[in-house]
């Protein structure tokens, strides 16, 4: 049993309980490869799509905003099983609903492989970090809060959450070849909603956080890494040690 999988199973009974909270609860089945998951996208996914910042002017839709409450977190298991590989769910207003809105906004990723274990958990957050991979979609602040905004032009091609679910699980399965099954998560419904789920995986910061530890302990180097570079005090070292690896 894998570390994330107790997780895994409270965040599958938050979903299950939301339709009877009176929330609205979408899925899409999307299942295939990166390049399947890509295809027919109304925007590009891939290194350098998303060609720079978007401004307050050009911006449809903002999900996250510290006033409005957000969390993320990327989940994992070597239990593929528990897993819906492809699956979608969105808790709440999609984008092309809520033009000129600042929704709270909840994501979380759910990975899973037969081989997948602690070395691999690295690798499997930086796949979750789109920098400038999803065009129209600019992510202002990441780690376990997601600050993003959706462009006015995305949002006229079409660009809604099932786009950007499969845009992210095009981007962990090219990031994490060892992944087989990858579900995501969104919730838009209210900032107490997603207060909720984020007492669900409060606990993952903190096991994240020490795997990663222990993983550059085992190559020498004594880090402390949670993957939130803007605010980590050991950005210029850990930059020096990749450079070196």
């Amino acid at each position: 049993m894998a570390v994330f999988d107790e997780y895994i199973e409270k965040v599958s009974r938050y979903v299950e309980e939301m339709p009877s909270r009176g929330a609205r609860v979408l899925e899409f089945d999307r299942p295939g490869s990166p390049e399947k998951l890509r295809e027919g996208l109304p925007i590009e996914v891939g290194p350098n799509a998303n060609p720079g910042i978007i401004l307050r002017g050009d911006t449809f839709l903002e999900l996250g905003n510290p006033k409005a409450g957000s969390c993320a977190s990327l989940l994992w298991t070597d239990r593929p099983s528990l897993i819906r590989d492809g699956r979608i769910t969105l808790v709440g207003p999609d984008i092309p609903e809520s033009p000129e809105a600042s929704l709270p906004f909840g994501q979380i990723l759910m990975a899973g492989g037969e081989g997948l274990d602690q070395e691999d958990h690295e690798t499997l957050q930086q796949a979750q970090h789109v920098a400038d991979q999803i065009e129209g979609y600019m992510v202002r602040s990441a780690s376990q809060s997601l600050w993003s905004r959706v462009s006015v032009d995305a949002a006229a091609r079409g660009f809604d959450f099932e786009t950007l679910g499969r845009a992210l699980m095009s981007l962990v399965r090219t990031g994490a070849p060892a992944v087989s099954a990858v579900e995501v998560l969104f919730v838009t419904t209210s900032r107490e909603d997603v207060k909720r789920l984020d007492g669900i995986v409060s606990g993952v910061k903190e096991v994240g956080r020490n795997i990663l530890k222990e993983n550059w302990k085992s190559r020498g180097y004594d880090l402390d890494c949670d993957f939130d570079c803007a605010s980590c005090k050991d950005q210029e070292i850990c930059d020096d040690i990749r450079d070196v690896i």
